[in-house]
């Protein structure tokens, strides 16, 4: 009742409010690296935009360069971004963040964005970038990639890479991923 209430108070009209249950909403990564060239700013926020239109809850490091770049693109198009930052405190973060959550854990968080992610988009990147696709991979979770990586070795349990012809390719197959980790019902949580 008191929801009703609120709802009412605030204004918004009954046929805008849709039910938790009628819509999926994904978790999608973005990991890139923090120094990243300049040449990929135009992608990575293209990136974030569309991934904000298509309503998707972004996760990445938090910081500069793609985590930033793909943050102002979520936050200019109203999404939610979440960094989950190495250090203590939550504002160390970069300004796009809509949430950043401290880890303490350093270079340990990456596992944390992955585990977080129900599939995962890659823009440029070194090793950073790279162990944190291993991860997703061997958790079955796909990487979509923007640029210049490319992993050849994959066993037959790991996800998917996939390399996106742009952003917009990019997220839509980010999305299609998404949904089908969701419905495999995999889970790698067993060391192994």
């Amino acid at each position: 009742m008191m929801i009703k209430f609120a709802i009412m108070w605030l204004g918004i009209p009954n046929s805008s409010i849709v039910p938790f249950h009628d819509f999926q909403v994904y978790n999608i990564a973005v990991i890139g690296g923090s120094q990243a060239d300049q040449k990929y700013k135009p992608l990575a926020i293209r990136v974030g935009n569309k991934l904000a239109e298509e309503k998707a809850l972004v996760i990445c490091g938090g910081m500069s360069g793609v985590m930033e770049w793909v943050s102002q693109g979520v936050s200019e198009a109203g999404g939610t971004v979440i960094g989950i930052l190495p250090g203590w405190r939550a504002d160390e973060g970069n300004r796009y963040l809509t949430y950043g959550i401290p880890t303490g854990i350093g270079y340990a968080r990456n596992f944390l964005i992955i585990r977080a992610s129900d599939s995962v988009i890659a823009i440029d990147g070194a090793t950073g970038t790279l162990s944190e696709a291993a991860f997703a991979l061997t958790e079955g979770k796909s990487v979509i990639a923007l640029g210049d990586m490319h992993i050849d070795h994959i066993k037959i349990d790991d996800g998917r890479f996939i390399k996106a012809p742009d952003p917009e390719g990019a997220v839509r197959l980010a999305i299609e991923e998404a949904k089908r980790f969701r419905s495999s019902g995999q889970r790698h949580d067993q060391v192994g």
